[in-house]
């Protein structure tokens, strides 16, 4: 049985790699696409996740949600490293289709309380758009089979400021209430996805197997690789959204360890990501508040980048 999914993402280059694994791979039922402001405005993110799904030839429902953070004032877009369109300034086709009337967060709670213990929530942008659904329906945290999160950073340093990742940096308030929610939770960060490195041989192969959909994310990680180049000092980009997806299907290509995650709000270190392991004490009980979480501390690079080819550049079955 495929899993189904609800993919919540603000679409910049990295997120259109993984909604093309969430529109192709066999086992991931995908229920529909939740947009949010981070990589691009909110307004920008559900034209790019309406498109996407348009190109791949699918009809899959998009409900636009969080324009801005819960507390702190709105960081600009980074369109340095993702383009001020979310795909690299490529010239993009006109859009046909349109997002929902119902919002992120409705769409959420409406679908899984219509399959309690079945859903996964897996997001890949700012946490806006799950901290109104657990606001609208606390019982979620009862109801969804896992939340996995690509954001964060425990020992890797941040990508945003010295300790912070940038989904977690953009809205730290709703991050706290959704890494402390007592739901199962899955953080893939950057200590597992600066591990992998999708390489232009790769792509090619990407591109070539993928059609319409392929032509823009070829075009799009050109631009992006030249950041990465430029930032990291990387030939390819890492794929941190796709790695939630792969965490899913594969997690043998991680190493995980079992913590309490806390999110520093305000301050010089506002977004950074601590982690007390499960069976450490403290000095006190603060660190250790909420539920128990997975937290990928590692991954095999080179499996991760061998299954999302074999995922895209594989002809789909149907």
């Amino acid at each position: 049985m495929p899993t189904p999914i609800i993919f919540d993402t603000d679409p910049g280059v990295d997120d259109a790699q993984a909604i093309a694994i969430a529109l192709a791979h066999p086992d991931i039922e995908l229920l529909g696409l939740t947009t949010t402001f981070g990589n691009v405005t909110i307004e920008v993110a559900t034209q790019n996740a309406l498109l996407l799904a348009e190109l791949a030839g699918q009809s899959i429902p998009v409900a636009q949600g969080a324009a801005g953070p819960l507390v702190k004032p709105k960081n600009p877009p980074p369109g340095h490293i993702h383009g001020d369109n979310g795909l690299g300034n490529i010239e993009l086709p006109q859009v046909s289709t349109q997002a929902l009337k119902q919002s992120a967060a409705q769409f959420i709670v409406e679908q899984v309380n219509a399959r309690p213990g079945e859903v996964v929530l897996a997001a890949v942008g700012p946490l806006g758009n799950l901290a109104a659904a657990l606001q609208l329906d606390p019982t979620l945290v009862d109801k969804v089979k896992r939340v996995v999160v690509m954001g964060g950073s425990i020992r890797e340093g941040g990508n945003v400021t010295p300790v912070a990742e940038a989904n977690i940096f953009n809205d730290p308030h709703a991050a706290a209430r959704v890494l402390q929610a007592d739901w199962p939770l899955t953080l893939v960060g950057l200590d597992a996805t600066h591990r992998c490195v999708l390489d232009p041989q790769s792509m090619a192969r990407i591109v070539e197997a993928q059609g319409r959909l392929g032509k823009v994310l070829g075009e799009s990680y050109d631009f992006y690789r030249a950041f990465y180049q430029q930032a990291l000092g990387i030939d390819g980009c890492c794929p941190h959204d796709s790695c939630a997806l792969v965490w899913l299907m594969r997690p043998d290509l991680f190493r995980v360890e079992r913590g309490y995650l806390s999110v520093v709000t305000d301050g010089l270190a506002e977004g950074q990501t601590l982690m007390a392991p499960e069976r450490r004490e403290f000095v006190d009980p603060r660190w250790s508040q909420g539920n128990v979480a997975e937290i990928c501390m590692n991954a095999d690079g080179p499996g991760v980048i061998d299954w999302i080819v074999d995922t895209l550049a594989t002809p789909p079955s149907h």
